[in-house]
C-alpha cells in the first residue's frame, strides 16, 4: 500500500509567508498543508487532524508558538515541530531547546529546503508512530529445542510483527540425518517468518570454549537482539549446558535473557516468568509437527504438549502458558493490545528464591 501523503499544519500569522509554505509544500513535495494565524486556531486543528509536521512561527498574535508547544504535544505527542521565525534570537533558541522542538530553522528559507526539512521531520513523526518491533533470538544446541521450549512464545512475536532469528548450533546428527533434520528446522522457522542460523557443531560434545561462545558472539552482533531465548542451566543435557554457558558469556550485551524448559530439564528447573500463549499452542504443534524424524518421541506428541502448557497456566490466569527462567530482564517487558504478543506474569517469590537460571 502506497504511504499517504505527509499532513503539514502551519502556524504563521503573516499571510503571504504562509501562502509561500503552503504553495512550496503542496506543489513541491506532494504534501497537504493546513494554515492556522492563532495558536488557538492550530490547537483546534490538531484536535480534528492528526498531522505529521508542525510548522510553526514564535511571534504570533496572543500566544506565541512556544508558548502553545505544550499543549500540542498533549494532543499528539508524536508529531514533529519546526519552528521558522524571522526572530532568531537567544532567548527563543533557548526557548525551543527547552520545548524540545524538532529543527529550527531562520527566515528566509528557500521552497526546497523547506521541503526538504519538512519531509525529513514527517519521516521523524511517523517512526515514532511505528509499532515498537522487538529483535527475538532464540538459540537451541539442535533442531526441534526452541521449538520445544519457546515455540508458541515465538509464534506470539510473530503474530506482533518483530522481527525472529533462531539459531541452531548442531545438526543433531545423533538424532538422525543432519540433511533432514536441517529441512526440518527450516520448515519450522518458516512458519512463524523467523531467520534461521544453522550452524554445525558436534552433536552431543559441545563446549563453550570450542567456538560456541564466539559462535553465539557472532549471531549477536549480526542480529542485535532485545531478547534471547535459550536452554537454562539445570538441564541433564551436557549440549543445553554447554550452550547456556555460550550465552551467558557471548549474549552479555543484551537486555533479557530468559531460559527454557527442556524435556531434559531437572526438577531444579524454577520459572519465575510465565508467558501466556493462549491461541498460539496450535502453531507451536505445527513446528514439532514439521520434525518428522523426531515424531516417535514422547515428548513431541501434541497431548504431551499441550498438558505442559495448560500445567504451567496455574501460576496465571491464562489458559496456556510457556515457563522461563530469567538471567537478566528489563524493566519494562511491552504487553500487546490488538495482538496478543507475548504477555510475561512475573511470580515474586520465584524471583527471590531461585535468583534467576544462570
Amino acid at each position: 500500500m502506497a504511504e499517504s501523503a505527509i499532513r503539514v499544519l502551519v502556524l504563521e500569522d503573516d499571510r503571504d509567508a504562509a501562502h509561500f509554505m503552503r504553495a512550496s509544500l503542496s506543489r513541491l513535495g506532494g504534501m497537504e498543508v493546513d494554515l492556522a494565524g492563532t495558536a488557538d486556531e492550530a490547537v483546534a486543528a490538531m484536535r480534528r487532524q492528526r498531522y505529521d509536521v508542525l510548522v510553526t512561527d514564535i511571534r504570533l498574535p496572543g500566544r506565541s508558538g512556544l508558548q502553545a508547544l505544550p499543549e500540542f504535544r498533549a494532543i499528539d505527542a508524536t508529531v514533529a515541530v519546526l519552528v521558522l521565525t524571522a526572530y532568531p534570537t537567544f532567548d527563543h533558541a533557548v526557548g525551543a531547546l527547552r520545548e524540545d522542538v524538532d529543527d529550527f530553522l531562520v527566515k528566509p528559507v528557500g521552497a526546497e529546503e523547506l521541503v526538504s526539512r519538512v519531509e525529513e521531520l514527517a519521516d521523524l513523526a511517523r517512526r515514532r508512530r511505528a509499532p515498537s518491533r522487538l529483535r527475538v533470538l532464540a538459540v537451541g544446541a539442535h533442531p526441534d529445542d526452541v521449538e520445544l521450549g519457546v515455540g508458541a512464545t515465538l509464534a506470539a512475536h510473530a503474530a506482533a510483527g518483530d522481527e525472529i532469528t533462531t539459531l541452531v548450533l548442531s545438526g543433531g546428527a545423533v538424532g538422525g540425518s543432519t540433511d533432514m533434520r536441517h529441512g526440518e528446522a527450516v520448515s519450522a522457522a518458516a512458519l512463524v517468518g523467523a531467520r534461521l542460523i544453522h550452524l554445525d557443531f558436534a552433536d552431543t560434545h559441545m563446549s563453550p570454549a570450542d567456538g560456541l561462545i564466539t559462535a553465539v558472539e557472532r549471531a549477536v552482533a549480526e542480529v542485535a537482539p532485545d531478547r534471547i531465548y535459550t536452554h537454562g542451566i539445570h538441564d541433564r543435557h551436557q549440549d543445553h549446558r554447554a550452550v547456556h554457558e555460550a550465552v551467558e558469556i557471548g549474549a552479555r550485551s543484551v537486555g533479557d535473557l530468559w531460559c527454557f524448559q527442556s524435556p531434559s530439564s531437572t526438577v531444579d528447573f524454577r520459572p519465575n516468568r510465565f508467558v501466556t500463549v493462549d491461541g498460539f499452542v496450535d502453531t507451536k504443534l505445527e513446528m514439532l509437527a514439521a520434525f518428522a524424524s523426531q515424531a516417535h518421541r514422547d515428548y513431541m506428541q501434541p497431548d504431551a504438549v499441550r498438558a505442559s502448557a495448560r500445567y504451567w497456566a496455574r501460576f496465571t490466569t491464562a489458559r496456556e502458558v510457556e515457563p522461563l527462567e530469567t538471567v537478566r530482564v528489563t524493566q519494562t517487558v511491552r504487553v500487546a493490545t490488538s495482538v496478543q504478543a507475548p504477555q510475561a506474569v512475573d511470580d515474586p517469590a520465584a524471583d527471590a528464591a531461585h535468583g534467576g537460571c544462570g
